[in-house]
C-alpha cells in the first residue's frame, strides 16, 4: 500500500500541473496550442525545449546569462516540458540552478533521464540527478536510449510508484534504434516514448508512431533539426510558397510544425541558447499545421 509521503508527494504532482499557466490552453489564435497525454488526460503545451548541447556552459558565463532570457521567454512564451539527461556535459546542473534562480520550478514540467548499466548506478546517479536538478521529484522518468531497460523501467517504475515522478518514458535517436523502441513499447507500454524525426529522417512516422498512437503513448520528438544540419541546407533556399498559409515565418518554424502535424506527435523538444531562436521556435506552437500533402512536399525537398 502506498504511504501517505507516496501520497503527499502526488498530490504536490498534480498541483504543479494545476499551477501551469493558461497560457498553451485553448484561446486566442496566438495562443501555443496543447495536447494530452494519453496515460492521464494533462495537456502538455507542443513546444519544448531540450538541453544537450545548449546547457554545457559555466555558471555565470555570457552563455549562461543568455539562457536566463531562453528560458523566460519559454516560460512566458507558454512552454512547459525542458528534457536534460545526467550525461549532457552538466547540462542538469546548469538548467536546475537557472529554474531555481528564476521561480520556475512549477512552471516546469521536467523531463531527465536514468543513463546507467545496473541497479546500483542508477540510484546514485538519480539522487545526484535530484542534486543537480535542486527538486525531489520530476514529471518524466525516461530509459536513456533503451540502456539496459529492463532493469532501469523497473526501477522507473518504482520511483513513479513512491510519487517520485509522474510519468516513465523510454528514449532514442537513431533510425537504427527503432525497431527495438517499438518492441519494447509493445511489451512494456510506457507513458512516453522520445525519438528522433525531422524531413530528412522521417521513418518514424511508419515505424513508432502508428504503434505510439495505436496504443496511447506519448510522443517527444527529438533532432527535429537534424542537429542543426537542416540550417546549412536552407541558407539561401526561399520558404515554400505555402509557409505564409500556416503562419510559418522561418525554416525553423516550419521543421518544427512538420514534426507537430503528425497527430502521434505530443511535443517537439528543439535545443537553443539564443534568446533570439527560443522566440522563434515558440512561434510554431501556434496557427496552421502542415498537410498530409505539404509533408511530403518538404519531405521531397530534402531528398
Amino acid at each position: 500500500m502506498p504511504s501517505r509521503r507516496s501520497f503527499l508527494a502526488l498530490g504536490a504532482l498534480a498541483a504543479a500541473g494545476a499551477a501551469f499557466r493558461p497560457a498553451f490552453a485553448a484561446g486566442s489564435a496566438d495562443a501555443m496550442r496543447s495536447r494530452r497525454i494519453p496515460a492521464s488526460g494533462q495537456p502538455l503545451p507542443v513546444i519544448g525545449m531540450g538541453t544537450s548541447g545548449s546547457f554545457a556552459v559555466e555558471q555565470g558565463s555570457a552563455e549562461y546569462e543568455a539562457l536566463k532570457e531562453v528560458l523566460k521567454r519559454f516560460f512566458e512564451g507558454g512552454g512547459r516540458l525542458i528534457d536534460t539527461s545526467p550525461n549532457y556535459q552538466g547540462a542538469d546542473r546548469i538548467l536546475g540552478a537557472l529554474l531555481e534562480a528564476g521561480g520556475w520550478r512549477d512552471d516546469c514540467f521536467l523531463a531527465t533521464k536514468i543513463a546507467a548499466d545496473d541497479r546500483a548506478a542508477a540510484e546514485a546517479q538519480w539522487a545526484q540527478s535530484l542534486r543537480s536538478l535542486r527538486t525531489d521529484h520530476v514529471e518524466l522518468l525516461q530509459i536513456h536510449n533503451l540502456r539496459a531497460w529492463q532493469t532501469q523501467l523497473a526501477y522507473a517504475r518504482e520511483l513513479k510508484a513512491e510519487g517520485k515522478t509522474r510519468y516513465v518514458g523510454v528514449t532514442h535517436y537513431l533510425e537504427s534504434g527503432h525497431d527495438e523502441l517499438v518492441r519494447v513499447v509493445r511489451a512494456e507500454k510506457p507513458d512516453f516514448l522520445q525519438i528522433n524525426y525531422s524531413v530528412t529522417a522521417p521513418q518514424a512516422a511508419e515505424t513508432v508512431f502508428p504503434v505510439a498512437e495505436e496504443l496511447g503513448v506519448a510522443v517527444i520528438v527529438n533532432r527535429a533539426f537534424d542537429d542543426g544540419k537542416l540550417f546549412s541546407k536552407v541558407r539561401d533556399r526561399p520558404l515554400p510558397g505555402w509557409a505564409a498559409e500556416i503562419g510559418s515565418t522561418s525554416w525553423a518554424q516550419l521543421f518544427l510544425k512538420f514534426a507537430l502535424s503528425h497527430p502521434a506527435v505530443t511535443v517537439v523538444i528543439p535545443a537553443t541558447g539564443k534568446p533570439h531562436r527560443q522566440s522563434d521556435n515558440l512561434q510554431a506552437g501556434s496557427g496552421d499545421l502542415l498537410s498530409d500533402a505539404q509533408r511530403q512536399e518538404l519531405i521531397g525537398m530534402f531528398r
